[in-house]
């Protein structure tokens, strides 16, 4: 049975940028949706990756594999790099917008990147599913009108937090739509494996240590959602796992994650203090779906239902996911902010023309006051001649409902958020 196409939020700026330019460049990790995306979009279909004639081609007549009506999809072509060069000189020679659309599940590596793409190529990155695409969520709530500090007025019904846990080990690929729990950690847990065994060495064919990546796979799902350093991972890793992995190797590994878009780290913003106090640079790390860290840790509904705090964690990096699709559809990115007094906030989403809103994010409702006080003090130590103030500040919340409080801060369930 053919599944119906799920449109995606992301479709009306790929739409967009495709028109903008010769190329578009659709980046994202596999599995994320990027190819059917793009064949809602294209007229003619290259598979890089499973058509055996495309290495032949390549030597003997490489201009036949651009033929074809546009635009035309060349999915996974990072797996023929030089095709990067020969798109860049069709857009040239066509001189047209919206020939070729490229998706591919690894970024190109700085030899590829040489020969720049700039004024040919625009960029796309999608993500796994968001809660409002699967459904999960009504999107009563916009990020359009935090980011302009409107009013909120929704009482969604509140979410179960088996629910919510169900939906950490499961996540966004659109393949696991119609999957129980059970079958979506097994599929999960085999991404995992083939990332270690397969991905990992293909991506600059170079050879790397199964062992070794998923020893640093479950470190960074036990500190997903924080600012840990190289130095504390070599520890973590060795500590827990009892694998020794150097510095080196754990910096050339987690670069190749990137590449391969699994994990998505969460920069710090910069802004003006009204104090003395210095901001704190390092990036909070994410998998690109929080299942894949669950799958990590072969963690369970159960496990997870039985220790809330790890949870807490989990459910944080699922709310940036959120944020993150829904920030992009806005023109905007998702940060963190933490200072030299350990004043933190999960997320500051800021456009590009400035405007920004602030976020504090937790699983219930328990620690509503103590989020609220330390949006508070964020705002305060805002220097506003400097920088201007937050449009909203909001908490997320898990399993309570959505409502403005007394005080001005929106309390935002996930159930209610979208673009």
């Amino acid at each position: 049975m053919i599944m119906k196409y799920l449109s995606r939020i992301t479709d009306i700026e790929l739409e967009r940028k495709l028109q903008a330019a010769g190329a578009l460049l659709v980046r994202g990790a596999k599995a994320c949706g990027k190819t059917e995306s793009a064949r809602q979009f294209s007229k003619s279909i290259l598979e890089v990756d499973t058509d055996p004639q495309v290495p032949l081609l390549l030597e003997t007549a490489p201009g036949r594999l651009l033929l074809g009506d546009a635009p035309r999809l060349l999915d996974e072509w990072q797996e023929q790099p030089k095709l990067w060069d020969m798109v860049r000189r069709e857009v040239d020679k066509r001189a047209m917008p919206a020939q070729f659309i490229l998706t591919g599940s690894a970024n190109p590596d700085e030899k590829t990147k040489k020969h720049s793409g700039a004024g040919r190529f625009t960029t796309l990155d999608m993500r796994t599913m968001s809660w409002q695409e699967l459904g999960f969520s009504t999107g009563k709530i916009s990020m359009k009108a935090l980011l302009e500090g409107d009013s909120i007025d929704v009482h969604d019904e509140a979410t179960e937090l088996e629910f919510i846990v169900e939906k950490l080990v499961v996540g966004g690929f659109p393949g696991l739509i119609k999957k129980s729990a059970s079958q979506a950690m097994d599929i999960n847990r085999a991404y995992i494996e083939l990332l270690a065994e397969v991905d990992m060495s293909r991506v600059s064919d170079i050879k790397r240590d199964p062992i070794k990546v998923r020893s640093l796979l479950r470190s960074l799902a036990r500190n997903t959602a924080t600012t840990i350093e190289t130095t504390s991972i070599e520890a973590d890793i060795f500590d827990i796992e009892r694998v020794t992995v150097s510095r080196p190797t754990i910096i050339d590994y987690l670069d190749t994650l990137e590449r391969l878009m699994i994990v998505e780290n969460q920069p710090a913003w910069n802004t003006h203090l009204r104090s003395s106090a210095m901001l704190r640079k390092s990036p909070k790390r994410h998998f690109t779906d929080v299942s894949l860290a669950v799958a990590a840790l072969g963690a369970t509904e159960k496990s997870l239902l039985a220790d809330l705090n790890f949870t807490g964690f989990l459910f944080e990096s699922l709310v940036i996911h959120e944020l993150r699709v829904y920030a992009q559809a806005n023109d905007a990115s998702v940060f963190h902010y933490r200072d030299s007094t350990n004043l933190e906030v999960d997320a500051i989403v800021q456009k590009y023309t400035g405007e920004y809103a602030a976020f504090e994010i937790k699983l219930g409702i328990g620690q509503l006051d103590a989020a609220a006080n330390n949006l508070k003090k964020f705002a305060s130590v805002i220097d506003t001649s400097k920088t201007r103030a937050p449009q909203s500040l909001n908490i997320i919340t898990g399993t309570g409902i959505s409502f403005t409080r007394n005080d001005g801060i929106n309390v935002i369930s996930l159930a209610s958020l979208g673009i």
